[in-house]
């Protein structure tokens, strides 16, 4: 079996990126597999320690077939740092594992993601393979299929990684002409489209949901496993975009993924069940606000 590359994109958090690699050394196919990491350069003089420091660890780094590390002088930012290093290691290699420092893994995450890269490299209609299950409570098979594209521990191929389109408003437009806006949304449980709008008004710079859009919109699809290989670390506050939280956060498979060839189509289960756990945590969410403004009634309600 071709081993993809395992590429591993650090900027300024030493704590998280050495979970990150602890964890994936851990993995049964990580002596065997190139890790390529790209590393960013400091936004300003605050941040320059932190990068220096991820910079020192990461040169201490072994277990890997070959190591790799490409540190920018210059601060990139994430979305396109991870845009560039994609497309480049992913035209070089023809596939691509793509990690970020705040994703522990699975030590049977290397295994799944290379076995499907394996099992569906002809498949048109699949686009990539994710290794993050959103914690639904809905019982779903050991491998499913769901629309689009997603960003937590994932792998593609180069014609996967084709369709990606870094101009957001024509994203937007192809989603509005043709009137897929709520579907987009996961029938109004999710604000993709807003992210999308938010991208082109410069709110976020999101590549994420610009792959999500990109795959949506030719009507491709993920593998995602029935238990998660990976878990955020990264819910801390300390991200570029990712906010304090633990609804995300789900147990690891302590076994491995039995990978058998599916049919190529949308698991209708697993759509239902996260629309279902989106709406969920809106409803807390809004259910918690409510709270927080009765409170304050009863206090004179003088701030919110």
């Amino acid at each position: 079996m071709l081993l993809a590359p395992i590429v591993l994109f650090a900027y300024n958090r030493p704590w998280h990126i050495r979970q990150t690699v602890e964890a994936l050394q851990k993995n049964d196919l990580a002596a065997e597999s190139d890790l390529i990491i790209f590393s960013d350069g400091p936004k300003d003089e605050q941040t320059r320690l932190q990068v220096e420091e991820v910079g020192g660890y990461l040169k201490t780094i072994a277990g890997f077939k070959r190591i790799e590390i490409r540190e920018q002088k210059e601060n990139r930012g994430l979305a396109n740092s991870i845009i560039a290093g994609v497309t480049k290691v992913v035209n070089e290699y023809g596939r691509v594992i793509v990690l970020e420092d705040d994703l522990v893994t699975s030590p049977f995450f290397l295994r799944y993601m290379n076995d499907a890269l394996t099992i569906y490299r002809d498949e048109s209609k699949v686009s990539s393979i994710h290794g993050y299950r959103f914690p639904m409570k809905v019982n779903l098979p050991e491998t499913y299929f769901l629309r689009g594209a997603d960003c937590w521990g994932w792998a593609t191929w180069k014609r996967g990684w084709e369709v990606f389109e870094s101009d957001g408003q024509t994203l937007l437009n192809e989603l509005e002409r043709r009137n897929l806006t709520r579907i987009f949304d996961l029938d109004g449980a999710y604000p993709h489209t807003q992210m999308l709008r938010d991208q082109i008004n410069g709110r976020n710079n999101s590549w994420a949901i610009r792959w999500q859009a990109a795959t949506f919109l030719e009507d491709l699809l993920t593998l995602n496993p029935g238990v998660s290989l990976v878990r955020n670390i990264g819910l801390d506050g300390s991200g570029t975009h990712c906010g304090i939280g633990s609804s995300f956060v789900g147990m690891l498979a302590d076994r491995p993924i039995h990978l058998e060839r599916i049919a190529v189509e949308e698991c209708r289960m697993a759509r239902w069940g996260l629309v279902s756990y989106y709406r969920q945590k809106g409803q807390s969410r809004f259910a918690r606000l409510g709270e927080r403004m009765r409170g304050l009634w009863k206090k004179g309600c003088k701030s919110i």
